[in-house]
């Protein structure tokens, strides 16, 4: 039978209207069927635009057993925060946090796969509405608008990251920046900086030390004077490759301080590579 054809089957509970009418409530007394908040649910993580590769990512399933101790502790630790986060999403007095999650560490190491843990748990726990992006991908799209035939305009794509409850930005700084790039990035994350919005993000990188060293560099960027003997129009030493600060102008790390908690996988191997290999692991 084709698949137009096929039709789905009323729940026996409500018959497919969404409501249980209260026997003792009298005329206009009703709750919700379970049916109805699963079908919210699916609706709320449909709209998240989840890659179907992510989509068998949780917190409960995230690996965290190794023979090597720093690893797993690391592992160990990465999940029990994540954990603690969709905890403690919702406020006792209202509303959910402003803060978010900062996942760092080299490809293959789970990042993302906690990062889509996170989202998903709290998409169905707390019904609010999230977003999944990655970094590069969103580039191409915002690149596909300016052809002229695009059904879609750049504002049509960042919108509903700007405005989403909860986001996740996958790859960090993967991508070489350009003036143009730098401005897409900080319109994101300066958005949902002045609207107090919970952002989670992954990136291969490492933040560039203590959040003193980074005000530092926001002062220089600004053309302050960081010591009488120093001149502020003399260039500042580069940074360090393996370095977030050596991708993203020092305005945005300061950011990422105010907005993320840093969760590392540094020292966490390539789960990737080992599950090829040895058939033991697999996480995105």
């Amino acid at each position: 039978m084709p698949q137009s054809e096929v039709k789905s089957t009323p729940c026996p509970e409500c018959g497919g209207s969404g409501w249980l009418i209260l026997p003792d409530g009298g005329a206009g007394r009703a709750r919700a069927c379970e049916c109805r908040k699963q079908h919210l649910a699916a609706h709320i993580l449909a709209g998240a635009a989840i890659p179907e590769r992510y989509l068998h990512c949780k917190i409960t399933t995230f690996h965290t057993s190794s023979p090597d101790a720093s690893e797993q502790a690391q592992l160990v630790q990465a999940r029990a925060i994540a954990q603690r986060y969709v905890d403690q999403f919702l406020k006792e007095g209202g509303g959910f946090t402003d803060s978010g999650l900062l996942f760092l560490g080299p490809p293959g190491t789970g990042k993302t796969h906690l990062a889509v843990g996170v989202l998903q748990e709290i998409l169905k726990r707390h019904g609010v509405r999230g977003r999944f992006a990655e970094f590069g991908a969103l580039l191409h799209q915002i690149q596909a608008t300016f052809d002229p035939g695009s059904p879609e305009s750049k504002h049509a794509v960042l919108d509903p990251l700007t405005e989403a409850e909860i986001l996740v930005l996958d790859e960090l700084g993967s991508q070489q920046m350009t003036p143009w790039v730098r401005d897409i990035l900080y319109l994101i994350i300066n958005q949902r900086y002045l609207r107090r919005l919970p952002t989670i993000f992954t990136t291969n990188y490492r933040l560039p030390g203590k959040p003193e060293k980074a005000e530092s560099a926001l002062r220089a960027e600004r053309g302050e004077r960081l010591d009488r003997g120093r001149d502020p129009l003399a260039a500042a030493p580069p940074e360090p490759v393996h370095l977030l600060s050596a991708r993203l102008q020092a305005s945005l790390i300061s950011r990422l301080y105010e907005m993320a908690q840093p969760i590392e996988l540094t020292a966490v191997a390539d789960f990737r590579r080992e599950h090829k290999l040895y058939k033991a692991r697999v996480l995105p």
